[in-house]
């Protein structure tokens, strides 16, 4: 599965944790991505969708 919103392209954010001693320390951040049925054209389609966006209303789910 790729880590990459489909609806708002939200993807893997890269940085550095910082310890005490300012050591730097190479780290990454996911989206929250849900695998999802969305109605595309009418038609249910699944998609990985971050909750960002499920929140917002961007995607109309197929129930």
């Amino acid at each position: 599965m790729a880590k990459c919103c489909e609806i708002c392209g939200k993807g893997i954010t890269s940085g550095h944790i910082i310890t005490h001693s300012d050591k730097k320390i190479k780290r990454k951040w996911k989206p929250n991505l849900r695998r999802i049925k969305v109605l595309v054209n009418g038609v249910a389609v699944r998609k990985d969708v971050c909750t960002r966006c499920i929140r917002s209303g961007k995607v109309q789910r197929a129930i």
